[in-house]
């Protein structure tokens, strides 16, 4: 009987009399858990993950570093798009937008409208840039735009961004495999980060690629498979869409210009753009991909498959969200207590809906480690770029060979591996995924997007301006991001979450205390509000979709001061190519090569007529310079 538990309570109306007299401690210990044939199918997709990183590493061997990090640059358009999306699909998402929607409704899903702003943008002015280049590490664009020193912070700011984020990207998807095994966290994590950093450090970007279309089938896969058998135990869309109606979740776009609503159309298009833009267009995780492309057009269409592919998997789990709560409409499993952190509702609803049929949980819960391992991996992969290309190759006279380099390079993927499993002890204690990925991750990635945006499009800003409004962004983004999160861990600060009853529960339980999940459902009070209204809190109300494009806007506006300041570049000694496409055609070119900006006379020989010519910018041949 209590194996029934969850499918009977989403067909019991509130009339019905069942008294199954069960605590909560018991419908927590008696829900379905994983049988053997889950564990097969879990395992048979680790294993599939290691069989590929093998074949890379013993018979498919990369030659050189180049061919380790970015395929020979011949690889196919496909497996790359692929590659993109499972990379940027992390089990953050995967758990994280229904979760949101769960709580907060449907506004989320409008931030597709800034996934295509993104698509267009990069397309047409950083991916030019970065393909016409050559590059292998993306931030080695600093330094042929500005300077050593600014190469070196664009790699820092990298590294701290990946140290914030992939604990959260490994935590996620163990939360969920506790929820349904009760193996513990701290034991399933280390087992399948390691067997994620040996397939990495193995096999190469190659071997990466190949496990992310095998692992972003299976997610794919998972979440439409949950939703289908969902849909129909429920009895059909038209129910899940009028449940949800009656609670306020499916709402149009709110359209409130004040920047403190969590979520309006504005934040999710614009606030969205700029963070998708940073993580999923311009970091070294996913350029490095387009850069493993052969033709600046194979990679143009990788990202707009990359595009699609995002938009689908953003809209997929947003139903699955609406689908949790159609589901357990009547009586809220966190409440009740049936699901012990909101980011466990995934995992509640796999088991509810398709814990009668052994192995298929399995698959679920595969796909959601799928979406861990590939962000895992990339990102690994793209660690072992940074460190070779920026922070071993410009500081170290000492030119390695082959077995030394490739050395360096899985060492990386060990070393930082292991760091991010240590810093999962961090992350569980601070609360809902999806909004802490987009916070914490901003502290880093504002001031590089700002970076990389002044370089392109602002040749004036010199090489100081750059590094300095860089490094203001930083700090500023540092001190805002972690203050807000410490006052969201305080419950100083809140937001109004979508109305949840337990009316319809035919079961005992100890109701779980929340500030904020007994509110009343009022449609004339915008859920994307926060509680806090102290003074002292208002700038901390600022909606999180905002912090990347505020960190950038800090960095642009201190670079471009400083830069005016100090000693502006003249744009025309900008090379072109490190200029977005449309503006080369703005800038007038030099009558001569390298001519000068100040009063300089510049005197050059001319063989034919034996003489020395007052020609000011040649210095190509026999030039002599005279201080006028």
């Amino acid at each position: 009987m209590a194996d029934n538990i969850p499918n009977l309570m989403s067909h019991l109306d509130v009339g019905d009399k069942v008294v199954l007299g069960l605590d909560v401690t018991d419908v927590g210990t008696n829900i379905r858990k994983f049988m053997w044939p889950d564990y097969v199918v879990f395992m048979g997709m680790l294993m599939i993950c290691l069989i590929i990183g093998m074949y890379y590493a013993f018979f498919k061997k990369s030659t050189n570093s180049e061919d380790y990090l970015v395929g020979g640059r011949n690889m196919d358009t496909f497996p790359v798009a692929m590659s993109l999306i499972a990379s940027y699909i992390s089990g953050i998402s995967l758990l994280g937008i229904p979760t949101e929607v769960y709580v907060y409704g449907v506004q989320y899903a409008y931030i597709v409208g800034g996934f295509l702003l993104m698509a267009i943008v990069m397309s047409t002015v950083y991916l030019p840039v970065f393909h016409g280049l050559n590059l292998t590490s993306t931030y080695e664009y600093h330094e042929r735009r500005f300077d050593k020193r600014v190469r070196l912070f664009g790699s820092i700011l990298f590294t701290i961004s990946s140290i914030t984020w992939l604990p959260l990207v490994i935590y996620v998807p163990a939360l969920a495999f506790n929820q349904v095994t009760d193996i513990n966290v701290h034991l399933i994590t280390p087992v399948v980060c390691l067997i994620c950093i040996f397939y990495t450090s193995m096999g190469g970007i190659r071997a990466v690629v190949w496990t992310d279309v095998i692992q972003i089938a299976i997610m794919t896969g998972a979440i439409i498979l949950v939703s289908v058998k969902g849909t129909l135990d429920i009895g059909g869309i038209a129910n899940v869409i009028e449940r949800n109606l009656e609670s306020g979740r499916i709402e149009g776009p709110n359209f409130d210009i004040n920047p403190l609503a969590r979520h309006t159309i504005w934040s999710l298009t614009f606030g969205g753009f700029a963070y998708v833009m940073q993580a999923g267009a311009v970091n070294q995780n996913m350029v490095q991909r387009y850069l493993a492309l052969p033709t600046l057009t194979s990679a143009k269409r990788a990202l707009w498959i990359f595009f699609a592919g995002l938009v689908l998997i953003v809209l997929l789990c947003s139903y699955v969200g609406l689908l949790i709560y159609a589901t357990f409409h009547k009586c809220d499993p966190l409440t009740t207590m049936l699901a012990r952190e909101k980011d466990q509702l995934l995992p509640l609803l796999v088991m509810t809906v398709l814990g009668s049929v052994p192995g298929l949980p399995g698959v679920c819960l595969a796909g959601n480690f799928s979406a861990a391992l590939s962000s895992l991996s990339t990102a690994l992969n793209s660690m072992s770029a940074v460190v070779l290309e920026d922070f071993y190759k410009p500081f170290f006279q000492r030119e390695l060979n082959t077995k030394y380099t490739y050395l360096l390079m899985k060492l990386t993927v060990l070393i930082f591996g292991a760091i991010c499993v240590a810093l999962v002890f961090v992350v569980e204690k601070l609360g809902a995924v999806l909004q802490l990925s987009m916070s914490i991750g901003a502290i880093a990635s504002g001031p590089s997007l700002g970076i990389f945006t002044m370089g392109m499009l602002i040749p004036y800003i010199n090489a100081t301006g750059a590094l300095y409004g860089g490094l203001s962004a930083l700090l500023f983004m540092s001190w805002f991001c972690l203050r807000t999160q410490t006052l969201i861990a305080s419950g100083d600060l809140s937001f109004p979450e979508k109305s949840v009853t337990t009316e319809g529960c035919h079961y005992s339980f100890t109701p779980k205390q929340s500030s904020t999940s007994n509110i009343f459902f009022d449609p004339s009070v915008n859920a994307t509000d926060v509680l806090h209204t102290d003074e002292q809190f208002m700038i901390y109300r600022l909606s999180y979709l905002w912090y990347t494009l505020m960190g950038t806007l800090v960095a642009i506006i201190v670079g471009v001061t400083i830069s005016f300041f100090s000693k502006p570049n003249d744009p025309r000694d900008v090379d072109p190519k490190l200029l977005a496409p449309f503006l080369r055609r703005w800038i007038k070119p030099r009558k001569y090569p390298n001519e000068t900006m100040g009063d300089e006379i510049i005197y050059a020989y001319t063989p034919t007529t034996g003489q020395l010519e007052n020609r000011n910018g040649v210095k190509n041949g026999n030039t002599f310079v005279s201080e006028p």
